[in-house]
């Protein structure tokens, strides 16, 4: 005899299962105190930053509030060794970006250009006292850094073609030019510049204080699609003088400016890996409660068909990124490694997010529903750090022994 209880208990609503971009549990190969950083990281990117970052998103504007608590997660520098670096293996710098890409690639994009390609360069291209000067303090988010390569009619061709020039002057060097798109430059304290040497066409590296140098000034980015919460700026540089103890002493051509590249150009495959999981997990929480002819939506073939899909294209990058960062560690990576990772995982991006807008219909538009800023975002994702055309023709050069670059 079924009793009334049981009744009401068998008619009651199944319990979903909570979206989790996770199919695989990957993260179970990390180690404890690995997975504690991340799980950290990620309950802080949940109560902390999502709860606001779409308004600052259509505002075009960064949320400095945060700073001072994103300061406290401990993760400047992660996977460099000493000057009060964060260290740790690059599975979890992967994964702690991952983190910070699947509740907004602008924050990780913040993360990345100031940890991996500003510290990078002056971690793997610096003098032991520039070193020992300038990273414990941007390990601890109290100095932030650019990157600055890109110029404004120098995107792909920035190995042979940099029109910032550096000229020696007895102890010091005389820049003059213009980098574009530069991300933190309007507001952070040092960049990182790359010129073409005069004397020897060598391309060299420099750390200029901003605040601080004549000659050098930044003008914001207006009205970008996205990655709206980064700040961009073009910089400026006009007879800029910089001591000779300011220039990158390991920065002495573009093979040395190739270095930071390789290791951050992947760490765009796991911001875009991340926008991914994000797109994927809030568009299943959507059609799990969106109810239309008088179900969820989630219960149709059709949706359901495109969720396996987002999900496979983001597990497939999750298990490349994983791959790729082991080789690192290993001290195995190469460019072409790299680039592969690189090309692929934002071209999937692209598609993924895609779906997720589709999905979410009128409302994919919205950033409110935290799916449309993804399907923006990822275009930045898909075309910074190097083309996914320039990016295959790495890993041509690499299989074939033939190099197709002009």
């Amino acid at each position: 005899m079924v009793t009334a209880a049981a009744a009401r208990q068998a008619d009651a609503p199944k319990a979903l299962p909570a979206p989790s971009g996770d199919f695989y549990q990957l993260v179970e190969l990390l180690n404890p105190d690995e997975i504690a950083l991340v799980k950290k990281v990620r309950a802080y990117m949940e109560t902390t930053v999502k709860p606001i970052i779409s308004k600052y998103w259509s505002d075009d504007a960064f949320p400095f509030e945060l700073l001072p608590s994103f300061k406290e997660l401990g993760i400047g520098g992660l996977g460099y060794e000493g000057y009060g670096c964060a260290g740790g293996s690059q599975k979890q710098f992967g994964y702690v970006a991952m983190e910070l890409a699947r509740v907004d690639p602008s924050i990780c994009t913040f993360f990345g250009v100031h940890s991996g390609l500003a510290m990078g360069s002056i971690y793997l291209d610096g003098s032991e006292e520039q070193k020992q000067k300038w990273l414990p303090q941007m390990a601890r988010f109290e100095k932030i850094g650019c990157f600055g390569l890109t110029e404004p009619l120098i995107g792909s061709g920035a190995s042979g073609g940099l029109t910032t020039t550096a000229k020696r002057e007895g102890d010091s060097w005389i820049l003059n030019g213009q980098k574009r798109w530069i991300g933190n430059a309007p507001w952070c304290d040092l960049s990182i510049i790359w010129a073409r040497d005069l004397a020897d066409n060598q391309v060299k590296g420099f750390i200029v204080e901003n605040k601080s140098t004549p000659g050098f000034s930044v003008e914001k980015i207006e009205h970008k699609m996205a990655l709206k919460v980064v700040q961009n700026g073009q910089i400026t540089l006009n007879d800029v003088r910089i001591p000779e103890s300011n220039r990158l002493q390991g920065g002495n051509s573009f093979r040395d400016t190739a270095r930071v590249l390789r290791m951050t150009r992947y760490m765009v495959g796991w911001a875009s890996t991340g926008a991914q999981m994000g797109a994927f997990e809030n568009t299943l929480a959507y059609t799990q409660s969106r109810q239309q002819f008088g179900k969820p939506i989630a219960s149709f073939q059709l949706v359901q068909d495109l969720l396996a899909k987002m999900l496979g294209n983001l597990t497939a990058c999750q298990c490349m990124m994983l791959r790729l960062a082991q080789l690192d560690d290993e001290g195995k990576l190469s460019d072409h490694h790299a680039a592969l990772a690189k090309a692929f995982c934002t071209a999937k991006a692209r598609e993924t997010v895609a779906w997720g807008r589709e999905l979410l219909g009128g409302n994919g538009i919205v950033a409110d529903y935290n799916v449309g800023k993804f399907f923006a975002d990822v275009e930045a994702l898909y075309s910074y750090e190097g083309t996914y055309q320039m990016q295959n023709l790495i890993v041509g050069k690499a299989i074939t022994g033939i190099s197709a670059f002009i």
